[in-house]
């Protein structure tokens, strides 16, 4: 192996992705571990890896390409030695100068100080810090002030932070594409506007209130108004005309204030998810749709709330079939949608917005190639039937759909395209369903879970893949309901 050409020694390396497979190939030739030393960018330090300190220095100086740094203290214990803090920031900042990417997680001995070392990584591109307790507005300023290449930044479980003068600045001063706020309790949707002119450069934004699920599930005395339209006209005169992703979750908006106006700026928008987000009717929908002609994926996710109807109190998910109508009618380009309902009794189905002749003309309208249902009470075997003949439908993934019967699974194994199937907590479904999926031999992949009365016997042969367990997360689980 001494007399391989050194540019072929480089090319083995390059090809060994594995950090124990590296480890162990340098110790094999020296010219090994030298070329080994010069192309590793990346490195993650987690418990254990070494005592604080002890080898921070040499690993830096070992690997002088370092671009991705990643510090991960999850699962931590007293007997795995102290973590790192902020002098070991210092040596990463003075030792790393092609750093790019940083990720801070549960490291509990790092503050503003560790913060304000990284304010001469003038490389840094991306800052993901999450549960980083220590952490105050103080220290983002130091990094907003000095990272002028700051583009991403995530922020997760970051209690102490609360003003935002760091946002102030990134939106006037810096060039943030990326932004993701989440269980920041100091942080409201009222203060992420003071991003101001940054909105124009964002991409992706990402923003979630932290609690669980109930803790917007809002009573309020006289209900909603379906019909406030708080998009005409709009108070805030910024755009966001790059934002391609966006997810809301978990927080009730205000009828004129707040990122509600959001859905009416993003021209560029692709991918929409509003999770749990309280106080949005259909006007919000019809908005975005008229304004996001690219969009592709859409994910619902409602629970039921007291909304004042013309015909008095009426208790319902957000949404109705205006704003399944509004996405047929101009979003031509939608490929994905999610409709998850939490808290929606099977005995009532009313208190579902939708319905499913609005979900079947969403589908005949657009070229949906993904389509999952979770807790969908008024989607039943009619709804399958007409899934049989969506041209371009890929995967089907149907959870807690409790009207969803054997006919069903008949009508789905006709699919043109279906290659991927996902059944949980379907509880009418019976190895009669199943064996029309073995016999149309179509399938890829076949997920089945906690279908009681469906056997693992029954799916051997429906497709390449199987995977079948009569365990499985719990529907309240797998609505993000406990979180």
């Amino acid at each position: 192996m001494e007399d391989l050409p050194e540019a072929l020694l480089a090319e083995i390396v390059l090809r060994i992705t594995g950090t124990s497979d590296l480890n162990s190939l340098s110790l094999v030739l020296k010219q090994l571990y030298i070329i080994d030393a010069s192309q590793r960018s990346a490195i993650r330090i987690v418990c254990g890896s070494f005592s604080a300190g002890e080898a921070l220095a040499s690993l830096c100086s070992r690997f002088t390409n370092l671009s991705k740094v990643e510090i991960d203290y999850a699962g931590w214990k007293y007997d795995h030695g102290n973590q790192l803090d902020n002098k070991d920031l210092l040596v990463i900042s003075s030792q790393c100068p092609s750093l790019t990417e940083l990720t801070l997680s549960f490291c509990s001995d790092i503050n503003d100080s560790g913060l304000h070392y990284l304010a001469y990584c003038k490389k840094l591109i991306s800052l993901r810090l999450n549960s980083v307790p220590e952490i105050t507005s103080s220290g983002l300023l130091f990094v907003a002030v000095g990272c002028k290449s700051l583009s991403g930044l995530l922020l997760i479980n970051c209690e102490k932070i609360g003003s935002v003068e760091w946002l102030e600045y990134l939106g006037w001063n810096g060039s943030l594409e990326e932004l993701v706020v989440k269980n920041c309790e100091g942080i409201s949707q009222y203060d992420i506007l003071k991003l101001g002119p940054g909105w124009m450069k964002l991409r992706k934004f990402d923003f979630e209130i932290k609690g669980g699920f109930y803790s917007g599930y809002c009573f309020s005395e006289g209900g909603y108004d379906p019909l406030y339209n708080a998009h005409n006209p709009s108070r805030y005169d910024f755009c966001c005309e790059s934002l391609k992703y966006l997810r809301l979750a978990r927080f009730i908006t205000g009828t004129e204030v707040g990122l509600r106006f959001l859905l009416g700026k993003c021209r560029a928008l692709e991918s929409l998810c509003l999770e749990y987000v309280h106080g949005l009717n259909d006007n919000d929908l019809i908005v975005l749709s008229e304004s996001c002609r690219n969009l592709k994926s859409i994910s619902l996710w409602l629970t039921p709330t007291r909304y004042a109807d013309l015909n008095g109190d009426g208790f319902r998910t957000a949404f109705t079939d205006n704003s399944l109508k509004a996405l047929a009618l101009n979003c031509s380009m939608l490929e994905a949608v999610e409709l998850t309902f939490a808290g929606c009794e099977h005995m009532y189905p009313s208190e579902i917005g939708f319905t499913q002749k609005g979900l079947v003309e969403l589908i005949q309208s657009c070229p949906i190639r993904v389509l999952v249902l979770n807790g969908a009470n008024f989607f039943d075997d009619d709804g399958m039937m007409t899934l049989s003949s969506a041209p371009l439908l890929e995967t089907l993934e149907l959870v807690d759909c409790r009207e969803v019967t054997d006919a069903g699974l008949c009508f789905i194994a006709r699919t043109p395209r279906l290659i991927n199937l996902t059944l949980r907590h379907c509880k009418r479904v019976t190895d009669v369903g199943v064996a029309e999926l073995v016999h149309s031999q179509k399938l890829e992949s076949l997920i089945i879970e906690r279908c009681c009365r469906a056997s693992e016997q029954a799916v051997l042969g429906a497709g390449r893949s199987v995977q079948y367990s009569v365990e499985a997360p719990s529907p309240g689980e797998l609505k993000r309901v406990f979180i």
